[in-house]
């Protein structure tokens, strides 16, 4: 199934160094609390993009990740930002890498690179300060330090600063998604394997369906002597690999080492969330409240046979945080600049009357009013008028934010052709994709998820959208795309009869300031029930019990959608 995809920036190297290069000299000039920590941590977050993109293409140059002049800068300049982090977490204040940065900007870099987004920090609530409590509980003894690429890059710089280790390298995976495999220049190898008393250090987050990255960097590390007792894990979480995981993996990873600090150790155990959020909004009355993993269902929901279907293990981490100035919901939306880039978008709708009250954002939690008189919305018992009106003014100012990355029409047409290939059948794959002409289309930042546990209903009647700031920029191959896409996902998820899409469709004109094109409407029909029918039956596969038959139903509803397509 085509689901998940990484969206890749394209840049000067010498452009992303000078703006790394300003925003650590306005971070210097900042006074020393969480703001400042967070901006540092954003731009460790970019430093660590900026290393997976000069690695990457000096990967491409020789074939196989091998150390260089320019990859070992990269580095120094994480390993130099990991150990300001280190130390502005407990308080202090120290370098913040310039120098390095000076050196990386004199080495000879590429014209371009590819950078990628590392998902940890922007979706699962990675955070770098884990990284360095787990490597200082594991205990400083002598170490190599491997990053498995992208976001693996950063976090082996963190082990490396906290473990006083020598400079880590980094390798890329790649092939089969369950079959991970990696290959080194012959000296990276006998960097590991050559001292056969030094600790062997995987750092990356996950594991995940199949954890056959981890997987990949340990076998090439025993097919070369380097015993199983030295190689030890540095993943995100406590838990085992996924139902994808090769027998071989699993019986490893059942024994091997493993150092983690998790986000809930680090922030909710030792209270340091609740103290940001008291800073916002005041000091919680009682213990914050986890409704992550699909629990807020039971806020809204009397029984459990009513809720809607949630891919648990795939939702942000949130909480409510009880005050006496009400209830207020603490979301994880991202460190650095994609928690900031919600937080502008949360106050732009708030402003706008769709969303609810924003007090702010800290360290990667976005603050806001939870609504206690809402409920979710029933389409069929609303005002069907009011519905129309209310969804196209808000689809309408979502059409006016123009973005550029996102899914090709090409790469739509080939997500349909394989999704349903594999979960309906071949010829009706055929003959869907077969009729798909793309159409020219303004990429926007779309909401896309629009079903109707997404809008709640106020107790005046009001109809406001929740979980509104960052679905154009998940980890999913959809990215931003037309609004067009947002049309066909309210016409569907909503129930809206030819007529009703229509009049949805000219609110959203008139509120865009501009025309729609109904061939691509019709376009995106297709392409947006065959995500949805990869990403149900996914995510049916990835879970059990009650929430397994609760995605399967979607993705039967979405396969009959698709059929009569």
């Amino acid at each position: 199934m085509l689901v998940f995809g990484d969206h890749v920036r394209r840049r000067d190297p010498r452009d992303v160094i000078e703006d790394l290069d300003a925003r650590l000299v306005a971070i210097a000039r900042m006074p020393r609390g969480l703001a400042r920590h967070a901006a540092l941590v954003g731009a460790f977050i970019e430093a660590s993009e900026l290393a997976q993109g000069l690695a990457d293409a000096e990967r491409a140059l020789r074939g196989v990740d091998a150390r260089s002049p320019m990859t070992d800068a990269a580095m120094h300049v994480l390993v130099s930002l990991a150990q300001a982090i280190d130390a502005s977490w407990t308080g202090r204040i120290t370098q913040l890498g310039s120098w390095w940065l000076r050196v990386l900007r004199a080495v000879a870099l590429p014209d371009r690179i590819k950078m990628k987004r590392a998902e940890g920090y922007a979706f699962y609530a990675v955070y770098p300060e884990a990284y360095i409590a787990a490597a200082r509980r594991a205990g400083i003894v002598d170490r190599r330090v491997i990053g498995i690429r992208s976001i693996g890059t950063g976090l082996a710089a963190l082990v490396a600063a906290a473990s006083g280790a020598p400079l880590p390298a980094t390798l890329r995976p790649y092939g089969n998604p369950f079959a991970r495999e990696v290959s080194a220049s012959p000296e990276l190898v006998a960097e590991w394997s050559k001292d056969r008393h030094a600790r062997i250090a995987i750092a990356d987050e996950g594991p995940g369906l199949s954890g056959s990255s981890f997987g990949a960097v340990a076998d090439l590390l025993e097919r070369n002597g380097v015993d199983r007792t030295r190689i030890e894990m540095f993943p995100s979480h406590r838990g085992e690999p996924g139902p994808a995981a090769s027998a071989h993996h699993r019986a490893r990873w059942a024994k091997i080492a493993r150092h983690v600090v998790d986000a809930d150790e680090l922030l909710v155990t030792t209270q340091r969330l609740a103290g940001w959020v008291a800073g916002l909004v005041g000091p919680p009355v009682a213990p914050l409240e986890d409704i992550s993993g699909g629990h807020w269902r039971a806020r809204h929901y009397g029984r459990e046979h009513a809720w809607p279907p949630s891919i648990v293990h795939q939702e942000r981490r949130k909480f409510l945080v009880h005050t006496r100035d009400g209830t207020w919901l603490a979301k994880f939306v991202g460190l650095g600049r994609t928690g900031e880039h919600a937080l502008v978008r949360a106050r732009l709708l708030h402003a706008a009357g769709f969303t609810s009250e924003v007090a702010g954002l800290c360290h990667g939690f976005l603050v806001e009013r939870w609504l206690d008189d809402a409920r979710p919305l029933d389409a069929r018992a609303i005002d069907r008028t009011y519905l129309i009106e209310r969804a196209g003014a808000y689809l309408g100012m979502r059409a006016r934010w123009v973005s550029s990355v996102g899914a090709t029409s090409s790469t739509l047409i080939e997500m349909v052709r394989r999704n349903v290939s594999i979960a309906v059948d071949t010829s009706t794959a055929v003959r869907i994709a077969g009729r798909l002409v793309p159409r020219p289309a303004v990429a926007v930042e779309i909401d896309g998820k629009l079903q109707a546990w997404e809008w709640l209903v106020r107790g005046d009647g009001t109809l406001v959208k929740a979980d509104a700031y960052d679905h154009h920029a998940a980890h999913d191959l959809i990215g931003c795309q037309d609004i067009a896409w947002d049309l066909v996902g309210a016409a569907i998820e909503l129930g809206l009869d030819p007529n009703e899409q229509e009049r949805l469709a000219r609110r959203v004109e008139e509120e865009a300031g501009r025309s729609l094109d109904r061939e691509l409407v019709a376009f995106m029909r297709p392409c947006y029930l065959a995500f949805q029918l990869g990403r149900a039956t996914l995510g049916a596969q990835s879970c059990a019990g009650a929430e397994a038959l609760r995605l399967q139903g979607a993705a039967a509803r979405y396969a009959r959608l698709l059929i009569a397509t």
